[in-house]
Order: structure tokens, then sequence, then C-alpha cells
């Protein structure tokens, strides 16, 4: 029988199980919402989808979790979670104990360049970049088929760097929920660009609509995302001076706006270390589904 892979995203407001056959093939997807605040409820609701899914498939799976935070080095517990209740938990030994088999855990960004990765936009790329542009900033890294991680559990999380070569309209330096100001994820978050639009007209639009109006022919929402595209492309031009990836794919609501993929090359270019500009700037293959798949591509 071919192997089964069980892949559970484990957001804020959704939990999503997914199985895949060994070829990458989808056999089944549910989902749940998230018990807010609520650690028990929430890893039962996760343990109980895994045992739905399998139930209805007549098999047993390896299971792989991507989570909105990370696991310490130090102690195994939750750390850095937008979900709070996750956090200081024992995920992994308590899913384990639920589910009496051993559970992989990973970033949320990370099993989404995981999927692309594997079989998505940057299959066959050497190393890949995957962006997390929607409520917060996030990234991932994936390298010859295998997730960076670090040796802090943090790597690819480019959000929380400072916005590279800060300009006077980027002035003051917006706070950061981490405890520092300037954070890319203060310019490049949905929230951030809403927030800028305001900032400039005194109108609060969302991206979507900002987007449409600068289609449109609004003058002031086409200054707005050109903005957003400049702090954009210098943000990604650190990345790729540091790890040169073959492919950068982006993910979150952000990554709807079409205009970004044509736009985006010449922003990066002119603070880019080369004389050529190679990396391909990409929309996600598996879409909304890439994260619940990469969690279950943690068993390849």
């Amino acid at each position: 029988m071919s192997r089964l892979r069980i892949g559970v995203d484990l957001g804020g407001t959704k939990i999503e199980v997914i199985a895949l056959a060994a070829d990458g093939r989808e056999l089944l997807r549910r989902r749940l919402p998230t018990p807010q605040g609520d650690y028990v409820a929430t890893i039962a609701a996760v343990a109980g989808l895994v045992k739905a899914a399998e139930s209805e498939l007549g098999r047993r799976g390896s299971v792989g979790i991507g989570i909105p935070g990370a696991e310490s080095r130090a102690s195994g517990l939750i750390k850095n979670a937008n979900s709070t209740c996750l956090i200081g938990r024992p995920l992994r030994t308590d899913l384990e104990a639920l589910l009496q088999r051993e559970v992989r855990l990973a970033n949320d960004a990370n099993c989404f360049t995981l999927s692309e990765a594997a079989d998505g936009a940057g299959r066959g790329a050497e190393v890949v970049f995957g962006v997390i542009l929607g409520t917060g900033v996030g990234g991932g890294i994936v390298a010859h088929g295998h997730i960076l991680a670090g040796a802090n559990a943090i790597a690819g999380e480019w959000g929380h760097n400072p916005l590279p070569l800060p300009q006077a309209a980027d002035l003051p330096l917006p706070a950061c929920y981490c405890g520092r100001r300037g954070c890319i994820e203060t310019y490049l978050c949905g929230p951030a660009l809403t927030r800028d639009h305001a900032q400039q007209t005194g109108e609060t639009l969302d991206p979507a609509e900002i987007d449409q109006r600068a289609s449109a022919g609004d003058a002031t929402c086409e200054a707005t995302l050109q903005r957003y595209e400049a702090r954009l492309g210098r943000a990604l031009a650190g990345v790729i001076n540091l790890l040169d990836p073959q492919v950068i794919v982006l993910g979150g609501g952000l990554s709807n706006l079409q205009r970004l993929y044509r736009n985006l090359p010449a922003c990066c270019g002119p603070h880019v270390f080369s004389d050529v500009f190679y990396t391909r700037i990409v929309p996600p293959a598996h879409g909304d589904s890439s994260g619940v798949r990469g969690a279950a591509w943690l068993w390849d």
C-alpha cells in the first residue's frame, strides 16, 4: 500500500487537515474553526481531525503540523506564536501522546515554502525563499529540498529585520509588536498597506480596493502601490544578496496583487549586488493550500 502523508495547518482561525498519496495527490481535506484561546480544545481538535481522516481512508499515516510560531531549541516549548494559547506549551509532546506516534512540527511559512519547493512554483530549484505577505510578514527557506530551520529556529524571519534604506516617506519608524521599530513587517503586511494609504489620503481602503482603484486610474492608489513595491523591492533585495535564491514565491493575501510579479524585478534590481537579475518572483502554484500541503511533506 502506498505511503500516506497527513498534514495539518494549525491556524489562528481554522485548523485544516489534508491527506496526500505518495505522489502528492490530494486524497482528503477537511477543516474546522480553531477553538479560540483554548489549548486543550485545540490539540483535541487537531488529533480528532487526524483520526477522522485516517478512519475515512482506512489507513494510518505520518503526521506533520504547520504552526504559527516555532518550537524552542532550548525547552521544546512553543514560542513566537500568533495563537498565544500555544506559547509556552509542549505542543509536540502533547500531540504525540494523543496520536500515539512521532509528530513533526514546522513554522507555517516553512511549510508553505516546502510545499512550493516540493511540487509547486519552486519545483526543481536549489534554493527557494517563500514569503508570507498577510496580516504579518514571514518567510521560509528550502535548500536542496530541505527546510532550513536554523540554530534558533528562526531562519527566514525577514519580517523582523529593519526596512533597508528608509526614506523620508518611511519615517518615523513604526513601532512593531516585537518591541523594535522599523521592522519590514510594519511596512509590508496587509494592515500596513491600508494604514499607509490612509495616512497619505485620509481614506481607509483594504489592499484589494486599493489595487482595483489603481487599475481604474486612481492616482493616489497607484502612488500607494508604488511606495509599497519600492519598499518590498528593497527588502527582497537584501534576501537575494544573502541567499541568492533561484525562486521567490509570494504567499498570503497580498500575493494576489498580480502587478507585483510584473513590477518587483525592476524594484529589486538596483539594490541587488550583481550585474544580472535572474531570480524569479512567482505566485504559489498551490495557493492557500500550500501551508497544509507543506505540513504533509515534512515526512518526505
